[in-house]
């Protein structure tokens, strides 16, 4: 069996991989760092999707939106990890995070954000089943 410190580095791992599956616009490799069912709490209207699709509903949503407002070229940078908690088969991470954007050609980036994650552990690893985005602070 793993040790705590262990496990807590393979879910901080899990979640980068959900990141960089987000900043590349891979919907289907994001999907597949996501537990089912899950949850996505977001400042985005309408705020909260869950069940088996919530990954991708949620990123089929960012596009739209993206496409009213003019955003596009998103792209999240997570700090060091606030907490990395494992107790069992559950994980907790938070990570201040970063995210950079174009709002009709303008250069956005947020800063002092929060990314805080739930995870599972199953056979297959660590998958996010809930996460939330706190926003920050844009400036441009």
């Amino acid at each position: 069996m793993a040790d705590q410190s262990s496990d807590a580095g393979a879910a901080v791992a899990a979640v980068g991989r959900y990141i960089a599956a987000f900043n590349a616009g891979d919907v289907a490799a994001m999907a597949a760092c996501f537990a089912v069912p899950g949850t996505i709490l977001d400042g985005m209207a309408p705020h909260l999707w869950r069940g088996p699709s919530a990954a991708t509903d949620w990123y089929g949503d960012v596009l739209a939106e993206g496409e009213h407002l003019g955003a596009r070229d998103y792209h999240v940078t997570l700090g060091a990890p606030l907490h990395a908690d494992v107790n069992g088969e559950a994980a907790y991470v938070v990570s201040p995070a970063t995210m950079t954007f174009k709002l009709k050609g303008q250069r956005v980036i947020q800063t002092g954000a929060t990314f805080t994650t739930a995870l599972r552990k199953g056979a297959d690893g660590w998958r996010i089943s809930a996460w939330a985005w706190a926003k920050g602070q844009a400036t441009t």
